[in-house]
């Protein structure tokens, strides 16, 4: 993990303060919420299937994503911003393994870093837009890690039946207790070592939104 920043007082505050209140209240909310699991023909929810894997997600379902999948030692990229710091200590108490960068800040790195936990055995899950969007964009991070590792890519999407919708750039959903949210897994795009990223990219886009048309439409 990269050394520690120099953090002022009040950051110190917020990151013994935060991170131990939103784990808590996400496994709090968590508990009252019903999953349930819907696939393409053929498709086995990527959380049992053996590792290693490289699925994406939307930034919104972040928080739903979170506590479905803990426990599960799943590396996720996290920015290196300060909010990213609240949410790497935020989703380390909840059992994932936080890699640290973005496309803006570190990237080359992080991905290098997601490409030996991927390696290692480990599954990967990327926030596709994030972390700073535009919303529904898949950027390129997710099609090469796993070109670079498992040959395909995976994708997922958590949609509640009840939800607040918060006004930022992801239109982050948070889950109202005892809400239905609906898992969607669609078929995996192959991506071969020497495959045009270009082209690539545009055929996880399609599973991106073939994710979110299952969750919705489910």
């Amino acid at each position: 993990m990269p050394a520690t920043p120099n953090f002022t007082s009040t950051q110190r505050v917020l990151l013994a303060v935060v991170p131990p209140l939103a784990s808590g209240l996400i496994r709090l909310l968590g508990c009252t919420l019903r999953f349930r699991d819907v696939c393409d023909p053929g498709v086995t929810p990527g959380h049992l299937i053996p590792p290693p894997g490289v699925f994406g997600f939307w930034h919104r379902s972040l928080l739903m994503a979170a506590y479905r999948f803990r426990n599960m030692g799943i590396a996720i990229l996290i920015s290196q911003s300060f909010d990213g710091e609240l949410i790497a200590r935020t989703v380390e108490r909840l059992g994932f393994v936080a890699i640290r960068g973005s496309s803006s800040r570190g990237g080359a790195v992080a991905l290098l870093q997601m490409e030996r936990a991927v390696k290692s055995g480990l599954l990967a899950a990327f926030t596709a837009d994030g972390p700073r969007g535009p919303v529904y964009v898949a950027k390129p991070g997710l099609t090469q890690l796993a070109q670079r590792t498992t040959g395909d890519a995976g994708a997922f999407h958590l949609h509640p039946s009840s939800a607040w919708k918060l006004k930022s750039w992801d239109l982050f959903f948070i889950p109202k207790p005892f809400s239905r949210v609906t898992v969607s897994w669609p078929a995996h795009v192959l991506i071969a070592p020497d495959a045009d990223l270009a082209e690539a990219l545009v055929r996880v886009q399609q599973m991106m939104e073939r994710a979110t048309q299952m969750a919705v439409t489910a």
